[in-house]
């Protein structure tokens, strides 16, 4: 058999927080190429990962091609030297988040994802309220109303609504409603789609939806959002969909009510919220953290203890404001992921894949900057990523190899290089 009739395997896409397990990879090209889903992310990310000029695989020190060994003795010396690193970014997965969090312990840093503004949302509303929540499986098997809020949900999550069984047969959903959001196109066949808005406020619409499934009285309610109450009353089992990614600056006023509107239905029928977000391994980092640490990211391991502060410890804010003096940048899984412009003023350790390479020199000098080149988990390293529901683990298969260490590895040896630094 020839390399180009080389057979598909199957393969567990790490390039969204929905880690589809159902597609298939045919590797006997220059180019993996996908199967069994016309997936854009994931087509996207596999042609980012592969058309990468082979000298991008190497590590660098200001710009300058350098062994493995000796970029990361360059970057522990400078780590060393830090008072006060920022470790941003954190595109990684189980096993590198764990040795991220030992880096920070020793090093004091503050630890913060990558978009973590919406990770913030929930994660604040999780503290004053607490939350519903459905997995996948439960929203695909029970479900019979799903409301899309202020997010057509498959713009940054093309397979979601194959994955909830949005028009197979056996769906048990019976009406798929957009709340605030244009309905979006490509939708597989699916019973009574909707499209609901009161005055087009997402915040103002679901205090009015709040008061209604509490049946409460309002003064002139819209009729859409009356009859949007009605099927959420009347249904055995609805789930609320939301996008912390995507909402405003206060999302999680906005949060906070989508969980008072699942409490409210729970007494009398069953509901859940289901969030779609956590790409680039950010669910995977924050649940290490916590569960290493009993605190979120945006935490500090500092010479009082960890202190946790959402809005003094937010990675854009301190950069900006140039209140760190190094930055530790980690992005195992997007190329385009890459240090913000605001960090141009920053010393920095970046551990990217190869192909970022070529877009951080777009953006930044390569000046007091140390490059180390990872692999990327699910593509040619094994790893083990959170998905978006928040409680399943899945495990990574890698589908070629590059030579590359994983981000354990690195973060490993940096720690060990700061005891000679």
């Amino acid at each position: 058999m020839s390399a180009a009739a080389a057979p598909a395997s199957a393969w567990t896409c790490p390039f969204c927080a929905l880690l589809c397990d159902e597609f298939a990879l045919e590797t006997g090209g220059a180019r993996p190429v996908l199967q069994g889903s016309e997936c854009p992310r994931a087509r996207e990310a596999l042609v980012a990962h592969a058309d990468t000029d082979p000298t991008a695989a190497l590590a660098r020190i200001d710009g300058a091609e350098a062994t493995l060994a000796q970029a990361l003795g360059a970057a522990a010396q400078r780590l060393a030297g830090w008072r006060q690193p920022l470790f941003a970014g954190l595109g990684t997965d189980v096993a590198g988040a764990r040795a991220l969090y030992r880096l920070a312990e020793r090093t004091g840093a503050i630890c913060d994802t990558a978009g973590s503004s919406g990770l913030m949302h929930g994660l604040r509303a999780l503290q004053d309220r607490g939350q519903y929540t459905a997995t996948l499986a439960e929203v695909r098997t029970r479900a019979e109303v799903v409301v899309c809020v202020g997010t057509p949900a498959n713009v940054r999550h093309p397979e979601f609504f194959r994955r909830i069984g949005i028009g197979t047969a056996g769906s048990p959903c019976r009406a798929l409603v957009f709340l605030d959001t244009a309905v979006p196109t490509g939708l597989p066949a699916a019973p009574a789609v909707q499209f609901v808005t009161g005055n087009g406020e997402l915040f103002d619409d679901l205090q009015q939806l709040a008061a209604l499934v509490a049946r409460q009285q309002v003064r002139e309610p819209a009729a859409a959002l009356q009859a949007l109450a009605e099927t959420l009353l009347q249904s055995r089992y609805s789930v609320l969909v939301w996008e912390p990614g995507a909402l405003p600056p206060h999302g999680a006023l906005l949060a906070e009510c989508l969980q008072r509107i699942v409490a409210t239905l729970n007494r009398g029928t069953r509901a859940a919220t289901l969030a779609l977000g956590g790409d680039d391994g950010a669910a995977t980092v924050n649940q290490v953290h916590t569960w290493l640490s009993g605190l979120p990211v945006r935490t500090r391991n500092g010479p009082l203890g960890l202190e946790h502060d959402p809005w003094r410890f937010d990675a854009a804010r301190l950069m900006e404001d140039d209140a760190v003096d190094g930055l530790l940048w980690l992005s195992s899984f997007d190329p385009a992921r890459i240090p913000p412009d605001a960090c141009g003023r920053l010393p920095r350790i970046v551990i990217a894949p190869p192909a970022a390479w070529s877009r951080l020199r777009g953006v930044l000098p390569p000046a007091d900057e140390v490059f180390l080149p990872v692999a990327t988990p699910g593509l040619t390293a094994p790893g083990h990523l959170f998905r978006t529901d928040g409680i399943v683990v899945v495990p990574l298969e890698p589908v070629r190899a590059d030579g590359l260490p994983g981000a354990s590895e690195l973060l490993a040896r940096l720690a060990a290089g700061l005891g000679t630094a």
